[in-house]
């Protein structure tokens, strides 16, 4: 009986809430001017991250945050995260702040090879569109080291290489690459464009020597 009038009371404040719910306007409600505002406090919803994290402003995002930076959690939960983290950050454009997120990822030294190897990759990319190709060619070099026919590591070691003006080595890139990916459209068109500026740095050294003997 007493379970009975506990369930009673609980339902007859509900109702009660209801009723008075309907006949007063919510004040703390989401207005015209405020929504965008509101929506962007939301880590789901942000159309960018904050520079810096305000647990008072931003309590959701502080509260992600500490997640992310648990020594206690295992490490390649730890490492997803940050993942993520740069993830968001690339679609940014952000691509510094990406690269210290995928960084610290990696210095979780997870046992996940394969989240491994897509830090790696994606750390190459905000390298590569940092214009630091030394550095994206490394990334995508020790990407390949642990998944040899990782198509991104390939794709993006054949582009700094073109970008680097290594043109033998581009196409030794796409060759690796087309022995497990025959049909792949953009190694396809790196090879040729390799290949292509390949022949003419040759052709161009052949006239530079016969030029020297004349």
């Amino acid at each position: 009986m007493a379970s009975t009038a506990a369930q009673s009371d609980s339902d007859d404040g509900m109702d009660e809430f209801m009723d008075r719910f309907k006949s007063q306007r919510y004040k703390q409600g989401f207005t015209e001017n405020n929504w965008e505002e509101e929506f962007n406090k939301i880590p789901m919803f942000m159309k960018t991250a904050p520079e810096e994290i305000d647990p008072q402003k931003f309590p959701e995002l502080a509260c992600l945050q500490s997640i992310i930076h648990d020594e206690d959690r295992p490490p390649e939960e730890q490492a997803k995260w940050l993942k993520d983290e740069g993830n968001a950050y690339f679609k940014e454009k952000n691509y510094q702040k990406a690269v210290v997120s995928y960084t610290a990822g990696l210095t979780k030294k997870c046992g996940d090879q394969e989240l491994n190897t897509v830090l790696l990759t994606n750390r190459a990319a905000a390298h590569f569109y940092l214009g630091n190709m030394r550095s994206a060619l490394n990334d995508a070099a020790a990407a390949k080291k642990i998944k040899p026919d990782h198509l991104k590591a390939l794709i993006r070691g054949a582009q700094c290489c073109i970008e680097l003006r290594n043109f033998p080595e581009a196409v030794q890139w796409c060759d690796e690459g087309l022995n497990v990916h025959p049909t792949e459209k953009k190694l396809l068109e790196l090879r040729a464009t390799a290949d292509k500026h390949k022949r003419a740095a040759e052709r161009d050294a052949r006239k530079a020597k016969a030029k020297e003997k004349k």
